[in-house]
């Protein structure tokens, strides 16, 4: 019966062999047809888009609730007894005006938009631009990345990375918060992949995580001690620790420099063109976030041009 079961129920070994072989067979599809790479990559990405978004709009409120139950508990104070379940995967997507619940056909990303042409298929109010722009923006980026490292483990982790740029840069943006849900696991998986030096040796990835946080931390003391006001938040220090732990120390004042770039740019745009107000402050986590998406990929290129200058 030993040689009948084995047939029948092959073992964990020949099952991790075919697993293999499947996988290699896709790698060597990808390398050859480079337009399905691209094209499974856009994919992808639209995927993700969508998946963000919805952590966009939820993390926040999760993390709202959680807080504020540790709150009642430490404050011995009585619980509502809500039995309402609101993750990431729970409610259901619904439209907030007429509570219409989104189907499956109504949720293909960017696909939907256009042909629902930006309206709820109920009642007919009007859909946030930011959720096929969000989808659109990370397949764009997925594949900018994909060109970049080709076919190889350096663009799965590239992505991830990426993803989590998208989702941090979103979150601030709209809560001023950066949540150490996101940024702490992109912190040690940056110092994870380079263990096998993939971006970076570990020792300047070590010692970009400990220069980035103390960098930004010393800033908010000294602005601290002459204002009397916080200039930024600790999630601000976590990300820019994060960002050091994937490309290391040395791209950190590369990181820095952009990023006042880029949020002098975006901050004179926005009271030019949407008439922000100079009292409302603006987050610096999104214009880190875009300097270390820039950085990581072209980095090299820019310190060679500067260098060449």
């Amino acid at each position: 019966m030993d040689w009948l079961s084995q047939c029948i129920y092959p073992s964990s070994k020949w099952a991790r062999l075919l697993e293999l072989n499947i996988l290699q067979s896709i790698i060597e599809a990808f390398t050859l047809y480079p337009g399905f790479f691209y094209s499974f990559v856009i994919f992808l990405g639209l995927s993700v888009g969508s998946f963000l978004n919805v952590v966009i709009y939820r993390l926040p409120i999760m993390l709202e609730n959680e807080w504020r139950n540790d709150c009642k508990n430490f404050l011995e104070l009585e619980d509502d007894k809500s039995t309402d379940v609101f993750n990431l995967s729970k409610p259901d997507s619904t439209c907030p005006k007429c509570g219409h619940k989104i189907r499956v056909w109504e949720n293909i990303p960017v696909l939907s938009y256009l042909l629902l042409r930006g309206k709820c298929s109920s009642c007919k109010v009007h859909i946030s631009a930011q959720y096929p722009i969000i989808e659109a923006v990370t397949a764009a980026l997925s594949v900018l990345v994909a060109i970049k490292f080709g076919v190889t483990i350096e663009t799965l982790f590239a992505l991830i990375f990426t993803w989590a740029l998208v989702a941090l840069t979103m979150i601030d943006a709209k809560t001023q918060l950066l949540p150490d849900n996101i940024t702490l696991p992109l912190l040690w998986l940056g110092i994870i992949v380079n263990t096998s030096e993939l971006y970076t040796s570990l020792e300047s990835s070590v010692f970009g995580a400990v220069a980035g946080y103390l960098i930004l931390w010393s800033i908010y003391k000294l602005f601290k001690l002459v204002t009397g006001k916080e200039g930024m938040g600790y999630g601000d220090f976590k990300l820019l620790a994060a960002l050091g732990a994937w490309m290391g120390w040395m791209m950190l004042p590369q990181i820095i420099l952009l990023s006042s770039l880029v949020g002098a740019i975006i901050g004179v745009s926005m009271i030019l063109v949407s008439k922000h107000d100079k009292s409302i402050p603006i987050p610096f986590g999104p214009y880190l976030a875009i300097a270390g998406w820039i950085a990581f990929i072209w980095g090299a290129d820019i310190n060679q041009i500067w260098l060449s200058i």
